[in-house]
């Protein structure tokens, strides 16, 4: 095979592949980009919608914290178990006493909004994971991660984010390899050509993003996940964690899935918690350095563990800290400073967080939206592309498949590329089940094709 007609295979391998991906991924990639956006545009929408729950124009000092736990466990009722405490950050704000619920699904925790000046019950709702998202928010969650089918419906955000950084990657070397020689007087665009043009810019304005908001989002996956989780465990890249344990000896294990309890968090039943230490164990944790305006306290999930008071504000990057407190001796017990992190365990909290819009706030807030819809418009514009250049008819050649494509690279191109499909495909599962498909689907278009010219000419 020749310099050009290897070149030429290459090419044209690389733009059926770009093309399936954008064809069968794309609207999946579309709805994520878009969901997502509503997600971190609406956190001022929420704070509107439940501000009679989240906070108070009570004047006067804030009660003991264990009083307003007393008052949110008599409106919750005796039967659920205490899980977490966000006391008020500031004046104007009520506490948040959260309980498990058996009721309620997979990281979801019944909030009861407690005035910690009056003790009145301000709101009684729904909670999701640490970000401590309402049902607003949370239904969108919902809808980004799995359009609300449960867990079968998280294969297509999986789908997504395994092809996302596939599509960049291949958009940018097809524009490489296919880009017009520069002329001393551009020739005046058709709408094919604007349509490419756009659909370049903004490949390359958000090529930063796509890969970056496809690795994290696989680290939420469940089956690329799991993957990544082996990769960190064996390279040592895991958040540590505080161990809560009394007994001398017992260390928590670095945990995978750290920086995603935002998201999923184990809802174990607690045992009765004295309250009346609440309020010193606090204290403990702000002398011993978490210094966070906003924290969550847990009690103890038995009387051989500590209670862990864990910094919140996942605005500033540097506030994780977390401490496990000896509720008997009112001693520190264990310590994880983020400053003591590994650096891929901080690169993956700070991209994390990140993805989710609460990095620095408001600024991470717009920085994603206008990448969501820069995405959403790319994804029309390579749509737009597809249509100006859509076969008609008898003009569809059965050699340009995917297929054919594939059989014109030779022996070691076929075989280098068949061994990268084998490992991405074992890594990242969903891609690997979606590629298999691609090729179905592209050898039955390519005989009904060939069967179609062939009645044509005969």
């Amino acid at each position: 095979m020749t310099t050009s007609s290897a070149r030429a295979a290459w090419l044209t391998l690389l733009r059926r592949f770009h093309f399936y991906i954008g064809l069968f991924v794309g609207p999946f990639i579309f709805i994520a980009a878009l969901s997502g956006t509503l997600y971190v545009a609406t956190p001022q929408l929420e704070n509107a919608v439940y501000a009679s729950a989240l906070y108070s124009d009570a004047q006067g000092e804030a009660q003991p914290l264990a009083r307003q736990v007393a008052a949110a466990q008599k409106a919750a009722g005796e039967n659920l178990r205490l899980y977490a405490v966000r006391p008020a950050s500031e004046p104007g704000e009520t506490t948040r006493v959260m309980f498990a619920d058996p009721a309620l699904g997979p990281s979801e925790t019944r909030g009861i909004f407690i005035d910690p000046v009056t003790l009145a019950v301000k709101g009684d709702m729904t909670v999701y994971g640490t970000s401590g998202i309402l049902p607003l928010r949370q239904w969108i969650d919902y809808l980004h991660r799995s359009l609300l089918l449960g867990d079968m419906g998280r294969i297509y955000s999986e789908l997504a984010a395994s092809w996302m950084w596939v599509a960049a990657i291949g958009g940018i070397a097809l524009w490489w390899l296919t880009r017009p020689k520069r002329q001393l007087r551009p020739a005046k665009k058709n709408a094919f050509a604007r349509a490419r043009g756009w659909h370049v810019t903004s490949g390359w304005l958000l090529m930063a993003g796509l890969l970056l908001f496809s690795a994290t989002g696989l680290t939420w996956s469940q089956w690329a996940g799991a993957n990544v989780d082996k990769l960190r465990a064996a390279l040592g890249w895991l958040t540590p964690q505080v161990s809560t344990a009394l007994i001398a000896g017992e260390a928590a294990p670095a945990d995978p899935h750290a920086e995603h309890h935002m998201h999923h968090e184990h809802m174990a039943m607690t045992p009765q918690i004295d309250l009346s230490r609440l309020d010193a164990v606090l204290a403990v944790a702000r002398q011993t350095g978490i210094d966070a305006a906003k924290v969550e306290i847990r009690p103890p999930r038995d009387a051989q563990q500590a209670w862990t008071v864990t910094e919140v504000d996942r605005r500033w990057p540097t506030q994780v800290d977390a401490v496990a407190i000896d509720g008997g001796q009112l001693a520190v017990v264990d310590q994880a400073r983020f400053a003591d992190f590994p650096l891929m365990a901080k690169l993956t909290r700070w991209g994390v967080d990140f993805h989710m819009g609460v990095l620095f706030g408001l600024p991470n807030q717009l920085a994603l939206i206008a990448f969501g819809l820069g995405l959403c418009f790319a994804i029309i514009m390579g749509y737009r592309l597809w249509w100006l250049r859509r076969p008609r008819g008898a003009q569809v050649n059965p050699a340009a498949t995917l297929s054919e494509a594939w059989l014109s690279l030779g022996g070691a191109g076929r075989g280098v590329t068949l061994l990268a499909a084998l490992l991405l495909g074992f890594a990242l599962p969903v891609m690997g089940v979606s590629l298999l498909l691609f090729f179905v689907i592209d050898m039955l278009r390519w005989q009904s094709q060939k069967r179609r010219l062939a009645s044509l000419n005969g």
